[in-house]
């Protein structure tokens, strides 16, 4: 039995901790639950004070969920990161405890948590007298390094072997199509990469292309989503996604808070943009001054993209 008032529940894949774990722990006080493969490997890159880890093989949400419940009666607040394996989990760990499910969390009480909807353009407030299980979305929180050792329990887990889905293959993400959130390199349209001799939505073709020839994803502005260059699901701020990826590269973009609010803390910034004072490159790790448009049509020339002959 784990005897917390806060945990955070993280699947762990191959000593690989999810999109928000960090977060997740962070909220739940340095407490985690790990289970999965490879949980020991996991535990160094998380910002722990108490571990247990389950080594329990390949996911299996259904029959994890009916073999950890036990462990959970007497947790108050169960916490997973609203990752794909999170969100999966998470209402069969609810109704395995019988008690409520807060998902899509952007800030998360002691009995009450902030959900975000309509595509984070709407925030309610939940408010619940007991127990519950909610998802954190992950980049709205941040987390700091752990201090010290953490305490580690390994725990033996009896898994039923019961009727559940099987994970037949896992594919690595589209980066065109993933979820802006969960993707580790973005390259970011802001309206002044449509200055130039390709109009805005021309712009964003061989942004794609380019993005698609490096393995990022594209995310925008509200401005270019607002024009309908970039549908809204691609929208970087406070009103759009909030993302958290190793490389984000601006194209045109001035830097807005409401722009840069959404950015999380990504490990490094490339802005390209004719003004060498704009806040998104004074927060920069590498500013290059020039035109974004054309610094984006030499890329695809370089990288011989099917749109780089008409740009």
């Amino acid at each position: 039995m784990v005897n917390v008032n806060s945990l955070a529940l993280l699947v762990i894949r191959r000593g690989v901790p999810p999109l928000g774990g960090d977060e997740a722990v962070a909220e739940a006080d340095g407490h985690a639950l790990l289970v999965g493969s490879g949980c020991a490997e996991a535990v160094g890159q998380l910002p722990l004070r108490r571990a247990w880890c389950v080594e329990a093989g390949d996911f299996a949400a259904g029959a994890w969920a009916s073999a950890l419940a036990p462990l959970l009666r007497d947790v108050r607040r169960v916490v997973l990161p609203a990752s794909a394996d999170g969100r999966d989990f998470a209402p069969r760990l609810a109704a395995e405890l019988d008690r409520p499910l807060l998902a899509g969390a952007v800030r998360i009480g002691e009995s009450c948590a902030d959900l975000a909807r309509w595509d984070g353009r709407l925030s309610v407030t939940v408010e619940t007298s007991g127990p519950f299980v909610a998802t954190l979305v992950p980049g709205v929180r941040g987390s700091a390094p752990a201090e010290g050792t953490p305490e580690v329990t390994h725990v033996d887990l009896d898994v039923p072997d019961s009727p559940d889905a099987r994970v037949l293959e896992v594919l690595d993400p589209d980066p065109a199509t993933a979820d802006l959130a969960e993707a580790p390199r973005i390259l970011g349209a802001g309206a002044g990469l449509a200055r130039g001799a390709l109009t805005g939505p021309e712009s964003l073709a061989l942004l794609g292309e380019v993005a698609s020839a490096l393995g990022a994803s594209v995310g925008a502005t509200r401005v270019v989503t607002d024009a309908g260059w970039a549908p809204y699901e691609r929208q970087i701020g406070t009103t759009g996604v909030v993302v958290d990826p190793d490389l984000y590269v601006a194209f045109g973009v001035s830097g807005a808070t409401q722009h840069t609010g959404g950015l999380g803390n990504p490990r490094h910034v490339v802005s390209v943009n004719t003004d060498g004072s704009s806040p998104m490159t004074a927060m920069a790790d590498l500013g290059l001054v020039t035109d974004a448009q054309e610094l984006l049509r030499e890329l695809a020339r370089r990288l011989d993209t099917p749109g780089s002959k008409d740009a």
